[in-house]
């Protein structure tokens, strides 16, 4: 059994739209792990390429987390919040971050759900999105029944860099997806919160609501999402200003995915 983890950002994309095409071997499955709390452009993305995948044959599957631990203040092992926000003392004082609980909740369970539910007792053959760049991420499943690959690395002429797909999409007519992430995803750099707030789309309204409602979700500290550790509305995203966030990774959570 072949799946790809397909988290609609430019290289997981890229993988199922090289599958569509030919390029790479058919697979029984393309899965999206939906947080439902992706950007409104990954969604309007997936619907408007899923019909493409599906008429070249590449079934997409959409998974979601049970209702109650989508919720980003769920988490009864922390009595805070699944998401990795930045923390300080209530004197100012930084003091790092929580736990992610977040890509195992909302992307690592569901996956793993329905390939259970599908393999009938078959090894798992995972593809992840993972080019040249990122090489560091590379990285085997903690279970046996998964065996985790990387095309863009391993199957192609050469390993492939991210900008190695960005151009065969552009080559083949098919446009390139914001990157994947939670809308609230501390690991949002400047420019990232920059789009999100121009795009005018109600995302930025959601991410400010959970900044502000996830302020007091760990005893004896004050939560944000922005590394600033200041209200996410009250942040200045100016260019001049721009020092960075923790910009871990292209694809942000969906590479984080390691099955």
């Amino acid at each position: 059994m072949r799946v790809i983890s397909l988290g609609w950002g430019v290289q997981s994309w890229a993988l199922a739209a090289m599958t569509a095409l030919g390029e790479l071997p058919p697979v029984d499955a393309a899965i999206h792990a939906d947080t439902t709390h992706e950007r409104a452009e990954t969604y309007e993305f997936a619907a408007k390429w899923t019909p493409w995948l599906e008429e070249r044959g590449v079934r997409v599957v959409t998974v979601t987390p049970p209702e109650h631990r989508a919720d980003p203040f769920y988490s009864v092992r922390t009595n805070s919040t699944f998401i990795p926000a930045f923390t300080s003392w209530p004197a100012g004082d930084s003091s790092g971050m929580l736990r992610r609980q977040c890509t195992g909740e909302w992307k690592i369970r569901p996956i793993r759900r329905w390939i259970q539910e599908h393999r009938d007792g078959q090894m798992v053959e995972t593809w992840l999105g993972i080019t040249l760049d990122e090489v560091t991420r590379m990285r085997q499943a903690d279970v046996q029944y998964v065996v985790n690959r990387f095309p863009f690395v391993e199957y192609l002429d050469r390993p492939w860099t991210r900008m190695m797909v960005m151009q065969w999409l552009e080559r083949n007519g098919l446009e390139i997806p914001v990157k994947s992430s939670c809308v609230f995803c501390p690991y949002h750099d400047r420019a990232t919160w920059r789009e999100i707030r121009a795009a005018g789309n109600g995302d930025w309204e959601r991410a400010v609501a959970v900044d502000e409602a996830i302020r007091n979700k760990r005893e004896g500290y004050l939560c944000y999402v922005h590394r600033n550790r200041v209200p996410l509305a009250e942040v200045d995203l100016r260019d001049e200003t721009d020092h960075g966030q923790l910009t871990l990774w292209d694809e942000e959570c969906e590479g984080m995915c390691f099955l």
